[in-house]
């Protein structure tokens, strides 16, 4: 591993421009090489962003030598061949969330990644947000006793015409997995299990993809989770976990957010750890200390807590009868 770790993009959409971004604030990363379709859009990309290669194809990317990670900024349907391509090009991959389109694809992916020994990881940046590491800690010191119940809720109403990616189901479009995901990962790493019942409802829109759906999850033990997502409505967007001795509140915008709040009955502290640039910089900063330190997967997100939660999203839209058409 070399002292800059070097850095490759394939994709470049707004996810890929957040990203690079993010990375921008990292004096050991080095954006070296983005990948794209078309050579034209990675040429102004790569202007965009100074980065001195540019790949007119994601095979071209994934297989050049000098770059030592990738990360996949797709849409949802690609994730999994494109995850595949750069495993096997041996390179270490972070796939934008999530993971794939459901459980059966996520398996062969991280099938692929143990067998090349590769690291690989979701990004779900929420999770190494310098609030949510403090919320993490706070959980892991007992700090509100037992947690118990969950609430989140992530929606907003789009302004984008029926062809966009939220609402077109061959874009793996809607609110669940766009979404819908933050929201039962941070049940998930609450919890730290899947869930043993699900009792969900959704309102199936126009363009065939969830607008809008409520989820409760109930976890052994008599734990809960109430969960919302829309794409067509504007929600709060906050979350709360409440304990046996207290609760802990993220608002605005959990997924995102720069502050956490923890209340006792005797205590009220509130966690705003210093935030640098756009959020994005967390996550690749923890791919590069696993590679950094031999680990494929990291603690923080490991590949059977993916696989875990796209086994749930797939049992919630089997409730509602819906499939991709991919599948």
């Amino acid at each position: 591993m070399t002292e800059r770790i070097r850095w490759g993009i394939l994709g470049t959409g707004g996810i890929a421009v957040k990203f690079a971004k993010g990375l921008s604030v990292l004096p050991d990363a080095e954006l070296a090489a983005v990948g794209s379709r078309a050579p034209e859009t990675a040429k102004a990309f790569g202007d965009r962003f100074r980065i001195p290669r540019r790949h007119g194809s994601y095979e071209a990317l994934a297989h050049d030598p000098e770059i030592d990670v990738i990360y996949v900024a797709t849409p949802h349907p690609m994730h999994k061949e494109n995850s595949i391509l750069c495993l096997k090009a041996g390179k270490a991959v972070l796939c934008e969330k999530p993971l794939t389109m459901n459980a059966r694809e996520a398996e062969e992916v991280i099938s692929v990644a143990r067998e090349f020994r590769r690291f690989f990881m979701e990004a779900m940046w929420t999770r190494y947000l310098p609030a949510v590491k403090k919320v993490r800690e706070w959980l892991a010191e007992g700090r509100i006793g037992e947690p118990r119940w969950v609430a989140a809720e992530f929606g907003f109403r789009l302004s984008r015409p029926p062809e966009s990616r939220w609402l077109n189901p061959d874009l793996g479009g809607g609110a669940l997995l766009d979404v819908g995901v933050y929201c039962i990962s941070f049940a998930s790493m609450v919890f730290q299990s899947e869930p043993e019942r699900i009792v969900s409802m959704t309102h199936i829109g126009d363009t065939h993809v969830d607008e809008q759906s409520a989820m409760t999850l109930g976890y052994k033990g008599g734990r809960i989770a109430q969960l919302s997502c829309a794409v067509q409505t504007t929600m709060h967007n906050a979350a709360l976990i409440y304990g046996t001795d207290g609760k802990i509140s993220l608002s605005p915008w959990f997924f995102q957010t720069r502050r956490a709040t923890l209340e006792t009955k005797d205590d009220k502290e509130t966690g705003e750890p210093p935030f640098k640039k756009n959020g994005y910089n967390y996550e690749a900063a923890e791919v590069m200390r696993c590679l950094r330190a031999g680990e494929l997967e990291s603690p923080g997100m490991p590949l059977d807590e993916s696989l875990s939660i796209m086994r749930t999203m797939d049992r919630i839209r089997e409730q509602w009868g819906l499939k991709y058409p991919m599948e």
